[in-house]
């Protein structure tokens, strides 16, 4: 089991938003609020140790963030993983309490509000601990612990890897399944039509049980 003050949450946006136009995701407004404030709204009661942004870029843009914004300490932008090594990083350097990172995207507005408990009780079976819902698996929804980040850097700079999955794969994960109801918990906002669709979700609950039908996974 996991405690909650050994927790650092990481809210990964270091993506380049090409399906937005290039715009930050994680900044589009639903209901008028961003994404990004529903996500920490969500994710910070649940991490003793608050909360850090993955994030390339100007970090003024995200002024009002409570926590640090990591920019990738890997060149090229070669995704979630340089975003989930600079949590890590993060951690060992200034969390000497922090045991392990929660990551979650920042374009997920309806995260549950039991992820870290049931995470941190299941990462007893395996290292990695892994969201999964309507039997998909999210792979930047999961219980990292701070001890991988040495071989994180050698899989990004020795084996160039660049597939959050693939590194899952090698290290082992516990997968704990969360319901679909209302609405998918892990529903990711990816096009500004999947915005729109969240908005009718949001306002109109009797579309939420098409969900996970309507909007891809990122």
């Amino acid at each position: 089991m996991v405690d909650r003050p050994q927790i650092l949450g990481l809210i990964l946006a270091g993506g380049l938003g090409r399906r937005m136009g290039g715009t930050d995701k994680p900044l589009m407004r639903l209901g008028g609020r961003t994404l990004l404030e529903r996500v920490v709204e969500r994710l910070c009661p649940q991490c003793g140790a608050g909360l850090a942004l993955s994030a390339n870029g100007d970090p003024a843009r995200f002024a009002g963030f409570p926590g640090p914004v990591l920019p990738d300490t890997v060149p090229g932008f070669p995704g979630p993983l340089a975003g989930l090594l600079a949590g890590l990083d993060h951690a060992a350097a200034h969390h000497p309490v922090v045991t392990h990172v929660l990551s979650v995207p920042g374009d997920a507005p309806f995260l549950p509000g039991d992820l870290a408990v049931r995470l941190g009780s299941a990462q007893k079976d395996a290292p990695i601990a892994l969201a999964a819902s309507g039997g998909r698996e999210h792979y930047t929804v999961a219980l990292w612990p701070v001890g991988l980040r040495d071989d994180l850097r050698r899989a990004l700079g020795e084996r160039d890897e660049r597939r959050v999955g693939a590194f899952i794969a090698r290290h082992g994960a516990a997968i704990v399944e969360w319901p679909i109801g209302r609405v998918d918990p892990f529903l990711n906002v990816n096009t500004p039509e999947d915005l729109a669709t969240a908005a009718e979700l949001e306002f109109k609950p009797e579309l939420a049980d098409r969900a996970s039908e309507r909007l891809p996974e990122a």
